[in-house]
């Protein structure tokens, strides 16, 4: 059973810095296009950044490019986010996404079409 682990949230000031991180078990994604979606309530899930799997660039939302930074440890099956300057439009709650088949961001990934979802963790930036 594939299971995404999201870990790494919690409370920080303006200006400060968080890195979530995505612990993959039950298969391996080293190959597989990653991703983090955030979340606020009342609002619909928005792409954060993605990873491919086969070389490439990271993809990153205008809101976090330039503060935000996606990376892979695939000898561990495990994503990263590193957030820094953070705002408090960064406050949501922050999903983990894994894909399948596709080694390549594609225009579906940036929209939410991955196959597996982390259970989210909390991030709030306070002002």
């Amino acid at each position: 059973q594939v299971q995404l682990v999201e870990s790494g949230g919690g409370l920080v000031q303006a200006g400060g810095s968080l890195r979530l991180s995505c612990a993959a078990s039950g298969r391996t994604f080293s190959s597989n296009v990653m991703g983090w979606f955030r979340q606020v309530p009342g609002n619909e899930r928005e792409f954060v950044a993605a990873i491919p799997g086969r070389g490439g660039s990271t993809r990153y939302a205008d809101a976090v490019k330039g503060r935000f930074t996606i990376s892979r440890d695939n000898a561990k099956n495990t994503v990263y986010l590193q957030m820094n300057s953070l705002k408090p439009e960064d406050t949501a709650v922050y999903y983990c996404a894994a894909d399948r088949t596709n080694f390549y961001i594609t225009y579906g990934a940036i929209n939410g079409n991955f196959d597996y979802w982390g259970q989210g963790t909390q991030v709030t930036v306070s002002s």
